[in-house]
Order: C-alpha cells, then structure tokens, then sequence
C-alpha cells in the first residue's frame, strides 16, 4: 500500500545577505515561508531502492542517487520506490529538491537535522515547512507561529539560475539584518515591514536572467513584489484569492511560457496521506 506525502514550494519573502565567512559560505538573515502548491512523493514498498519521476518538470531531474530524494530515503534507513511527481521548476529559488528530501525524511519520522543538513542548506528549513528565521547559513532556525496568511502569485520567467553564480554576482556582502519581526500587528502590517525589507540577491540575479525584471513587471500590481531566494521566481502578495487567481489568469495569458501560479501560504506542518 503506498504513503503519499506532499513538499510545498518555499518562499523567501526576505533574503539578507549579511557577511562571509571565510570559508566562502554566506551569513544570511530570510524569512522563509511555505504554499499550498508543490510536488507530490508516493511511497511504496520494495526490495530495493527505486524511483520515478512525472509531472510537468520531470524532464532533467534524475531518477538515481544524485536525486536528493534517493539519497534522503538512504540517509533515513529506508529501501523502496518512490514515485516523485514534479509540479516545480528546479533551480527556480522555491527550494523544489530541498523540499522534496524534507518531505523524505519527514514521511519517514528522521527529524534529525543533522541529516537534513548534510543534504544541503535549505533542506533543515524545509523539514517542517512551517515559518521560520532562517540565519546562519540557513542552520539556525527560529519558528514563527501566527505569521498573517497571505495570497500569492508565483511567477517563473523560465530562467534557471544556479545558486552559487548569483552569490558570485553579489558585490556587497555584507548587509543589515532584518528589522524587528515584532513590528507589526495586522496583516497589513506585515506586508508593509516587508516592503521595508530586501533580497539582496535580486540585483545580482537579475544581471544574470534579465527576463526578472520582466516578471516583476508583471507583478505591478501586487501590493508586493519580490523574487524569491536567488531566483528565478517572483512573487507577488495579493489581497485575497480572488485577486491572486485573477493576476494569475492575467500573466499566464499574456506570458504563454512561463510558469504562473496562485497560491496561499501555509502555516501546519503537511501531513502524511495514506
């Protein structure tokens, strides 16, 4: 009998790059959040390892141990197939293989997060897919429970970035953190201390993809737009989902290849489906 377990994309509504250490990796100080959209992993036991892989954006992803998904269930003691169901664009800046192998482990009960970070940095955020402060080099977590829900657009350009040439296009490295997370009390609130905020890591990607510019443009009209980790995807925050979903309909009419979806953050950790 297959287990199903879902991996939501990942949204860094901020991303502060804030010094670098000398071993070259990079301080940062994110506000990390999760949607309701995301690709899908069913679970079936087997003699031996094994997987599959479908969806929209399979094409390129392997099927063998350089997945992060194989490796996850090897770290976490377990031997089957698994069916992966990509609904992400990968190397999009919405964490697509980190969340997968969190969503791995968490189906599989090892929370350990020393195994999630050996995996790679965004896996440990990813672990229970709820909000966080995501410092360090993305080890030092701090939850925020009751963050406002928001309405979002998600907008790809189809540009694929690799993280470490954006990092390598950044020229300041060393910026201020976040302000206060205790300044606002409303929704609106919040989405104006994040108007206040930055990611830094949008100027150096765009240098690299300049069709960004061009999403956030089709973002215009949100109440803020921004693109996520170190891109290529944008988001825009909307005031409902009515909202949302008609700018979704808006872009992906008037941009034919991009990938354009409506979504809402979430803020319980995704549970395991039989």
């Amino acid at each position: 009998m297959a287990t199903e377990a879902f991996a939501p994309a990942k949204i860094n509504l901020t991303l502060h790059v804030t010094a670098r250490r000398p071993d070259g990796y990079h301080m940062l100080d994110s506000l990390v959040v999760f949607v309701d959209v995301g690709d899908r992993l069913s679970f079936t036991a087997a003699p031996a390892m094994g997987l599959t892989v479908t969806g929209p954006f399979a094409p390129g992803v392997p099927d063998d141990a350089r997945n992060l998904v194989w490796r996850a269930a090897l770290a976490a003691g377990w031997t089957g197939h698994i069916a992966l169901e990509k609904n992400l664009p990968h190397g999009a800046g919405i964490g697509g293989g980190s969340s997968d192998a969190a969503a791995v482990l968490r189906h599989l009960g090892q929370g350990d997060l020393d195994t999630a970070e050996s995996l790679g940095a965004d896996v440990p955020v990813c672990l229970s897919a709820v909000p966080k402060r995501m410092q360090g080099i993305g080890e030092i977590l701090t939850p925020l429970p009751g963050l406002p829900e928001l309405d979002v657009v998600l907008v790809n350009p189809g540009a694929h970035l690799a993280t470490p040439g954006v990092f390598g296009a950044l020229r300041e490295k060393f910026n201020d953190q976040m302000e206060g997370l205790d300044s606002w009390i409303t929704r609106d609130g919040f989405v104006a201390w994040l108007a206040r905020q930055r990611n830094d890591l949008q100027a150096p990607a765009i240098t690299l993809a300049p069709q960004i510019s061009g999403a956030l443009q089709a973002l215009g009209d949100a109440e803020l737009a921004r693109m996520s980790g170190s891109g290529a995807t944008c988001f825009g925050i909307y005031p409902d989902r009515t909202a949302a979903a008609a700018a979704a309909a808006r872009i992906a009419r008037d941009n034919p290849g991009w990938w354009c979806v409506a979504a809402r953050t979430i803020s319980a950790r995704p549970q395991v489906v039989s």
